[in-house]
């Protein structure tokens, strides 16, 4: 039983697509996915890597049928750069949540329903299920660790097989690389339901 109940946790915590298990939130989420954006190119030596943040905004999670439902709106997404200006930083903003990339406006949330979950040792596991993202839902499989209190773990995607065509600018000799790495961090407290 208690291993069942730990899995019910992992899946409530980890996955991006990515709140409280039976009501809305009312502090700020503290549990995210980070998504890292690396530059290529001729000339990439003069763009900048991205960092962005992507807060979980809420999940749904069934003990009974072991799954989980996660969801990140597209808008809350925050490049969180250092290195950059504000305004460089601003731009970056609105390029990502533009029609050119996410088209945040159309595609307003950012899906995760997991399918199935195995346990690989203690507090190691494999979590396969469905991303949907841009319109788009493709399976995807990533190993997490930790419990009962957090999760944490790494998945790569690739953003044309969401069909969104990387960004580049100068004749593309500065571009986005295609893959993104997107680590999470999850708090299990934040999806405890409510009494």
């Amino acid at each position: 039983m208690q291993t069942a109940m730990r899995r019910c946790l992992l899946l409530a915590c980890i996955l991006l697509a990515l709140g409280p298990g039976a009501g809305s939130q009312t502090s700020p989420p503290q549990s995210a996915i980070t998504v890292h954006v690396y530059k290529t190119g001729l000339f990439s030596g003069l763009a900048h890597n991205h960092t962005v943040r992507a807060p979980i905004a809420s999940a749904v999670v069934d003990a009974g049928a072991m799954s989980v439902q996660i969801v990140v709106r597209a808008r809350d997404l925050k490049v969180v750069d250092s290195e950059v200006s504000d305004s460089t930083r601003a731009e970056i903003q609105a390029t990502m949540l533009g029609p050119a990339v996410l088209d945040s406006g159309k595609y307003a949330e950012i899906r995760f329903h997991s399918s199935r979950i195995e346990a690989k040792g203690p507090q190691h596991y494999t979590v396969t299920g469905t991303l949907d993202l841009h319109g788009i839902s493709r399976t995807i499989a990533f190993a997490a660790t930790g419990g009962p209190d957090r999760y944490t773990g790494h998945v790569k995607i690739n953003q044309t097989d969401y069909g969104i065509k990387p960004v580049s600018s100068a004749g593309g000799t500065i571009k986005v690389k295609n893959e993104l790495d997107l680590d999470f961090d999850i708090s299990a407290s934040e999806f405890a339901p409510r009494k």
